[in-house]
Order: C-alpha cells, then sequence, then structure tokens
C-alpha cells in the first residue's frame, strides 16, 4: 500500500510537470523581452519583491486595497527608499494602480503576477491570474486551507502555467546542500525531527468598530471571509506595538491565516519535507497534547504574539506528527531551528545555514563564504524571483512549484486543525482526507463570501 501510494503520487506531480512544460509553452515570454509584471499586495513584502525584481522584468501594475500603500511604493519612504531604488527611478511613473486585484487582472496586459496579499487572499488571486493565462509568483504559505490547495495545484495542471511559491530557502544554496545530503543518506535513516513549536491563530476576534480610514477599501481586505466592522487590530501589521508586542494585525487571526505555524513554520516545514523526499505527501498521524504550564508555553514566543487567554487555549499546545516510514517529528520549545535525528548522526538547520556532528560525517564542507551570502536584508530574494522568471520563458518546473507549496502547507494546516480537535487525527495524504472523523474533515476548506468565490 505505502508504494503503490507514493507511486501515484508521484505519477500525480511529473503529470504536473509534462502540463505546464507543454501547455506552458504556448505563451512564454520572447527571451529579448521584459517580463510584465503585475504586483498584488504593496505591504512590506510586495515592496521587498519588487525590489529583489531584476532587469528582466518590469512592473507595469501594482494593486492594494489600501491606496497609502501604493503611494509608498511609487514614491518610498524610510525603509523602503533603499530597496526600492531602481524601481522608483524606472518603472513607477508608468506603473497602473488598482485597489482591486480583479480588475487588474481583466484590463492590464501582464505575463505574471506576484501575489504579496494577506493569506486569505493569495488563493483567488492565483486561480483569476491563471485562468487569464498568465504565470504567478505567490508568497508562503500558499493557502489559508488545504482544499484551496488542491484546487490550485489542479488548476496550474490544467492550465500549464508556471507557479512558483515563495519558498525562497529552496534556492539558497547551504539549504540545497543540506536537504541533498541527508536524502542522499548522509545521516543514514532519519528517525526524528524536532522543530519549533510555533504558534497557531486566534479565534474570532472582537473588537469595536472604528471608522474606515480614507483610501482603505474594507470590503476588498476582508475578500472571501465573514463582514465585520474594521478595527485597525485586524489588519495593521508590524506598525504598532501593544505594550511590547510588536502587532502582527492580520497574521494574529484564523479567518486570514494560521498565524506562526503556518508563516515562519513554513520555511521550516518545506526543508522537512524536501530533505525527506515528501515533497509529494506528508504524515499520516499528527496529535497536539495539552501542556503541563501554558505559560511556559508562551514564553519564548512572548514578544511576537499575545499570552493565552486561559489554559485551554490550544494554539501553544505541542504537536507531533508521523510519516508512514516511522519517522516522527515534534514541535517543540527546546530548539529554535530544525533538528534532523539519524542513525548516524544529527543535522541542525537554519535559513542558508547547517551544522552536522559529527563533522566528519560529510567530506565535502561547504565554502564558509556561503553562510554570509544571505545575512542581512539585501537581495535575499533574487534567487528564488530569477528561477520564477527564467521558468517563465523555458516552461519548465521551478524549485518551489505548486505541489510542493501546498504540501507543505498541509502539514502547517494539519499542526493547527489537530489543535482545534484537540485528539489525534490519521490522515491519508493520498486522498487528503482524515480517516473516519468528520469534524475534523469539515476544517479542510472555509466558506467563501459571496463574490469572491474560486473560479471553477
Amino acid at each position: 500500500m505505502k508504494s503503490t501510494r507514493r507511486h501515484f503520487l508521484q505519477g500525480a506531480l511529473a503529470t504536473a510537470t509534462l502540463s505546464s512544460t507543454v501547455l506552458g509553452a504556448q505563451r512564454a515570454p520572447d527571451a529579448n523581452d521584459q517580463i510584465r509584471i503585475g504586483v498584488i499586495g504593496c505591504g512590506v513584502r510586495g515592496k521587498y519583491l519588487i525590489g529583489n525584481l531584476p532587469a528582466s522584468a518590469r512592473v507595469v501594475a501594482i494593486c492594494d486595497c489600501a491606496t497609502s500603500r501604493m503611494a509608498d511604493t511609487l514614491l518610498p519612504r524610510g525603509p523602503f527608499v533603499q530597496v526600492l531604488e531602481r524601481f522608483r527611478t524606472t518603472d513607477a511613473l508608468r506603473c497602473n494602480q488598482y485597489q482591486d486585484y480583479r480588475k487588474m487582472i481583466d484590463k492590464e496586459r501582464l505575463d505574471a503576477v506576484i501575489i504579496a496579499t494577506p493569506d486569505h487572499h493569495h488563493t483567488l488571486a492565483a486561480m483569476l491570474a491563471m485562468s487569464a493565462n498568465l504565470d504567478v509568483y505567490v508568497e508562503k504559505p500558499l493557502t489559508v486551507s488545504i482544499q484551496e490547495g488542491r484546487q490550485l495545484a489542479d488548476l496550474v495542471t490544467r492550465t500549464g502555467r508556471v507557479l512558483q511559491v515563495g519558498s525562497q530557502q529552496r534556492s539558497m544554496e547551504l539549504n540545497q546542500m543540506g536537504c541533498e545530503f541527508i536524502r542522499q543518506g548522509g545521516l543514514g535513516k532519519i528517525v526524528k525531527v524536532e522543530l519549533p513549536n510555533y504558534p497557531g491563530p486566534i479565534a474570532n476576534p472582537a473588537y469595536p468598530a472604528e471608522p474606515v480610514p480614507n483610501g482603505l477599501n474594507w470590503d476588498l481586505f476582508l475578500g472571501p471571509t465573514a463582514m465585520r466592522a474594521h478595527n485597525r487590530h485586524l489588519w495593521i501589521k508590524d506598525a504598532f506595538k501593544v505594550g511590547e508586542l510588536t502587532w502582527r494585525g492580520w497574521d494574529l487571526f484564523r479567518d486570514y491565516s494560521g498565524h506562526l505555524m503556518t508563516n515562519w513554520g513554513a520555511h521550516s516545514i518545506d526543508m522537512v519535507q524536501y530533505a525527506l523526499a515528501r515533497d509529494d505527501s506528508g504524515p499520516v498521524y499528527v496529535r497536539a497534547f495539552r501542556p503541563t504550564d501554558a505559560d511556559a508555553m508562551w514564553k519564548p514566543w512572548k514578544p511576537k504574539t499575545p499570552a493565552p487567554t486561559s489554559a485551554e487555549e490550544t494554539r501553544f499546545w505541542p504537536v507531533e506528527m508521523r510519516y508512514d516510514d516511522g519517522v516522527a517529528i515534534h514541535f517543540t520549545n527546546e530548539i529554535d531551528r530544525i533538528r534532523f535525528h539519524g542513525e548516524r548522526g544529527t543535522m541542525s538547520m537554519r535559513r542558508n545555514a547547517f551544522e552536522v556532528d559529527p563533522p566528519e560525517l560529510m567530506a565535502n564542507r561547504p565554502d564558509p563564504a556561503l553562510a554570509e551570502k544571505w545575512r542581512g536584508e539585501g537581495h535575499v530574494a533574487r534567487p528564488h524571483l530569477e528561477n520564477w522568471l527564467d521558468c517563465l520563458r523555458s516552461r519548465a518546473v521551478p524549485v518551489a512549484p505548486v505541489e510542493v507549496g501546498h504540501r507543505t502547507a498541509t502539514v502547517c494546516h494539519l499542526a493547527n486543525i489537530a489543535r482545534e480537535c484537540k485528539r489525534p487525527l490519521t490522515w491519508d495524504p493520498l486522498i487528503e482526507r482524515f480517516e473516519n472523523d468528520d469534524q475534523a474533515n469539515r476544517l479542510l476548506e472555509r466558506p467563501r463570501r459571496h463574490g469572491f468565490e474560486l473560479p471553477v
């Protein structure tokens, strides 16, 4: 059964690869032309991606539900001046502005879009773009639900579009080297992987109504989620403090995100999936369990997320998972990075860095200069964007394709679903359903508000 399941999943991924290569070739940009990009979402991440684009691409349209963020992009101030310098002097004066990405996709002559919106808009924006024969770069996590990810991956297969997920560690040399070392048996059989215990989201926040700021289309921000009164705590991210916490805005709340489990956790889980050769699959068992001390679980995340309001708040509960070959995954507060435990030794991994113990397991050590290459802000996303743009021309599969992004996001969502259900769950990665658990299966998708349905 395990062999059949693996072969089926590998075959599905190969079919998606073939469709992308063959169908997408009908619309490959000419090698000498600048690729025309529309950017959806002009917050910190959107501006950063614009600033990382190489000269082979040109931003011709930007979109954000808040006009102030587009103004900061076209006439950058403060921390955005340097990162947007090339864009400000070349493309900004010719750039059209939209608050509604549906209108931008309909009206603009584009080759591709970059999606850097809050998570709850990723899937609709990407599906509308691909339905309009556009290629897509979408930030991680790919989706806010497992069902969205499957629909998105299926659409990539049907349309042949190139979709790159913004899991940029896939383009970092030391992450690639470390994951390949594990895949090739450098640590022997992996028996356990440890990850930080990333907190989950807050559900159903109740904030008093505040006036909607000028230039903000609140209806468009809410998008597919339920209508509720405006309050800046619901959407403004990293712009003000609540006590010692830099407020994370939409990233805190279940309607819009899976919080740190899907945000930071997506990077770590992506490396685990890569190293374990599970890019087309996932774990088969997951459980979250009550901690003995909720305050102690919160302590490592104290500056980053609000304290638990009661001992019953599950978003800090530790999580364990297991793959069908017995490899165990532990989300624990005992570490601040990924740690792979193999029969021959261990590896600790973080962004573009890893250490092997004992060191002599790795005969060919990496160049120390590689560890300094991506420190600081700089152009960390540039290689990942360049890989995507190269694939737009060649119609090859990018380093972080949709199935990879979907399976990584799925593991994040499984952790949060297990916390919500408060009991062990058995997951079938072949059919992407929980076994004999209707309540858990109802959490695989989200209701969508009228006007923001996904295209069929």
